[in-house]
C-alpha cells in the first residue's frame, strides 16, 4: 500500500517527536550534572572558607583606659558614645516630625559600629603548610566550579 502525503507526514512528526525527546533527555542529564557540580562547588567553597575561618582569632582593644576617643589628656568616655543612641530614641517619642530623630538614631548606631569595628583586631593562628593548602585549595577549586556553573554558555 502506497504512502499518501498525510502518512509522510505523520511520518516526519513522528520523527521529529522522537529527536526532541531524545534531545531533552540529554539536556535533562546535563543540566542535572551541571547542578550537582555547581553544588559540590558551593560545599567546597563553604567547607574551605570555614577552614580560614576557624584560624582567626578577632580580639577587640574596645574600652581601653574606659575611653574610646583621647585628644591628648582629654579623652571621651565609651558611655557617651551611647548618648545619641538615647537621644534619638528620645526624639522619636517627642517629636511630631520623627525624621529627625529616626537620623540622630542612625548616626549613634553608626558610631557605636564605628568605635567598634575600628578596635577589632585580626590575628592567624599558626598551621602547617598542608592544612593552609587545603583550606585555600578548596576555597580555590570551589570558587572555580562555582563561577563555572554561574557563567556557562549552553
Amino acid at each position: 500500500m502506497p504512502k499518501t502525503t498525510k502518512d509522510k507526514e505523520l511520518d516526519k512528526m513522528y520523527k521529529d517527536l522522537l529527536e526532541t525527546r531524545d534531545s531533552a533527555r540529554s539536556s535533562s542529564k546535563s543540566e542535572g550534572n551541571r547542578l550537582l557540580t555547581f553544588f559540590i562547588g558551593l560545599l567546597m567553597l563553604g567547607g574551605g572558607l570555614f577552614m580560614i575561618f576557624q584560624n582567626i582569632e578577632v580580639t577587640s582593644s574596645w574600652g581601653f583606659g574606659g575611653y574610646f576617643f583621647r585628644i591628648g589628656n582629654i579623652g571621651l568616655p565609651n558611655g557617651l558614645i551611647m548618648l545619641p543612641i538615647i537621644a534619638g530614641i528620645a526624639m522619636l517619642f517627642l517629636m511630631d516630625r520623627k525624621i529627625f530623630g529616626w537620623v540622630v538614631l542612625s548616626i549613634g548606631i553608626i558610631i557605636v559600629l564605628l568605635s567598634v569595628m575600628m578596635t577589632t583586631h585580626l590575628r592567624w593562628h599558626t598551621t602547617n603548610a598542608y592544612v593552609f593548602i587545603v583550606m585555600f585549595g578548596l576555597v580555590a577549586a570551589g570558587g572555580g566550579m562555582v563561577l563555572r556553573e554561574l557563567f556557562r554558555r549552553d
